[in-house]
């Protein structure tokens, strides 16, 4: 788990930055557009029903992506991660067209949702939170775990669709996750939205003096709408690509992620709302299956 504490020296330039649309927003979103774009225009020079090139253009991408980020201005180094965003966007929306009917297609819906998420990551934060903006924004740098995980399953759905094709093939179990996947991307942005500047991707254990407890809209819901977003949206991208390991192992790791951190986040919630999030918990839960935060520690 990532922990902040505000120093003073962080919180110099949380006014002049707080109205202010930073110019990290439109170089981002000019970088992600246009390289999403070019992709689609050239989607008809490439060939976008192979596997192996899909996985080739995507290899070359990061290369470049690594060398550009090495040269560039913190400014327009925010850029990078977008373009890779961006093709990686054009590429899944070619893959989709290239694939209708067939298993790829959802692999393209999968490439898809994962760059929008991250892309939209930072976007968010630059709307609410410029002040918080930084290449972390993008959490492509979430964990080392984080990575483990959508390298397994890449892996394996790269050995099931070359050797049991036929396990891809149950299209309703892939809408199925197709819908688990929008739906938990809608909750995450409604939460980050809702919670405008009180929302941060880090743990944050000493209280700002702007810091609001946010209780209406999605918080009315559940207490941790953002979780609960990202929990569904994780899941749904397994069974998108009929990843059967990788969907009972998201799962199983999702939660425990989720636990610990709600665990140890509402110990700070409560020290900085005092009987305000007390009541809070009474009144609505976390959102998780069998999750209950500091709520089940009161009840005993």
């Amino acid at each position: 788990m990532r922990v902040v504490c505000h120093t003073d020296d962080i919180m110099e330039d949380v006014e002049q930055r707080k109205n202010e649309w930073v110019p990290e927003l439109w170089i981002s979103l000019g970088h992600y557009f246009l390289s999403a774009a070019c992709v689609w225009q050239w989607r008809n020079a490439l060939i976008f029903d192979n596997y192996v090139v899909i996985l080739c253009i995507a290899v070359a991408v990061i290369a470049l992506c690594y060398v550009l980020l090495s040269r560039l201005s913190a400014t327009w180094a925010s850029g990078i991660p977008a373009l890779f965003l961006g093709v990686c966007t054009g590429a899944g929306f070619s893959v989709m067209a290239a694939n209708s009917g067939n298993p790829l297609f959802y692999l393209g819906f999968y490439i898809v949702a994962l760059s929008f998420f991250h892309q939209s990551e930072f976007i968010t934060t630059a709307l609410f939170n410029p002040h918080r903006l930084s290449l972390d924004s993008y959490i492509l740098n979430h964990s080392m775990e984080y990575h483990a995980a959508a390298v397994a399953s890449w892996i394996e759905f790269s050995v099931e669709y070359w050797l049991v094709p036929s396990l891809k093939s149950y299209i309703l179990v892939a809408r199925i996750g197709l819908v688990m996947v929008v739906c938990g991307e809608l909750m995450r942005k409604l939460a980050m939205f809702t919670a405008r500047s009180n929302f941060s991707h880090l743990v944050m254990f000493r209280k700002r003096s702007d810091h609001e407890l946010v209780t209406h809209g999605v918080y009315a819901l559940c207490r941790h709408p953002s979780y609960v977003g990202w929990f569904y949206w994780s899941i749904g991208t397994q069974l998108m690509l009929c990843n059967p390991i990788c969907t009972v192992a998201y799962t199983a790791a999702s939660w425990a992620f989720f636990n610990d951190r709600i665990f140890d986040e509402e110990i700070a919630l409560m020290q900085f709302f005092k009987q305000d999030y007390v009541d809070y918990q009474k009144r609505v839960g976390t959102g998780l299956p069998f999750i209950y935060g500091q709520a089940d520690r009161l009840k005993k």
